[in-house]
């Protein structure tokens, strides 16, 4: 069965054509302006305008304020909000609620105790996302998009209420063993399908989205 797969952190013309031609369920913008592959709002718009309704448009966003979501809300059509920093279950409720958009919320992982925290957002987000926590001595590290994976092998057989995501220092490369591995129906990928952080590698995009496609 075909795993479902995200592109995020596309922030050029070329990096959506590809993650549109390959098939990508979800396309990801940040707007987090520590992240090498933040957009602004104008830039983010300009892209989404492009995209055919078969890819749902994904805002990425770190603890961000409600002045801030319903600005570029206004100017962006986005259909779901990630929420990729320490936002509570309730502040994730109340961000679903007012804004009226499903919601995606991160999970960092480093622990079987990571993993069990995700039950405090399930039923709560729309969507989980299990990407991979950077540890304290990591410099300059991102809230994601870090390169890094973890233990797989934490997710094997768990269950939730809601469709979840795998995400955290996939590639062409490990692809197919974390999938079968943790199980993932679906996957997330941001630095495995760039040739730095921030630049996109089209042919990269297609790659992964081709092998996604085949598992």
């Amino acid at each position: 069965m075909p795993v479902d797969a995200k592109i995020c952190g596309i922030n050029s013309a070329p990096a959506l054509e590809a993650a549109v031609a390959g098939g990508a369920r979800f396309a990801g913008f940040v707007f987090y302006a520590r992240s090498p592959r933040a957009l602004d709002a104008e830039a983010a718009a300009a892209l989404t305008a492009r995209m055919p309704r078969s890819i749902t448009r994904v805002g990425l966003f770190v603890d961000e304020t409600n002045e801030t979501l319903d600005s570029i809300l206004r100017q962006v059509s986005l259909e779901m909000l990630q929420l990729h920093g320490q936002e509570s279950p309730a502040r994730v409720a109340e961000i679903r609620r007012r804004f009226g958009r499903p919601v995606m919320k991160a999970i960092k992982v480093a622990s079987a105790a990571d993993v069990d925290s995700a039950g405090t957002y399930d039923g709560v987000a729309d969507l989980l996302l299990f990407d991979a926590k950077a540890p304290p001595q990591m410099a300059g590290a991102l809230p994601g998009g870090n390169a890094l994976s973890f233990d797989w092998e934490l997710l094997a057989g768990r269950r939730w209420n809601r469709p979840w995501m795998l995400s955290g220092g996939l590639t062409v490369a490990n692809l197919a063993e974390a999938v079968r591995t943790a199980g993932a129906p679906a996957v997330d990928v941001s630095s495995g399908v760039e040739d730095r952080p921030g630049l996109k590698n089209p042919g990269k995009i297609t790659a992964f989205l081709k092998l996604a496609g085949s598992l």
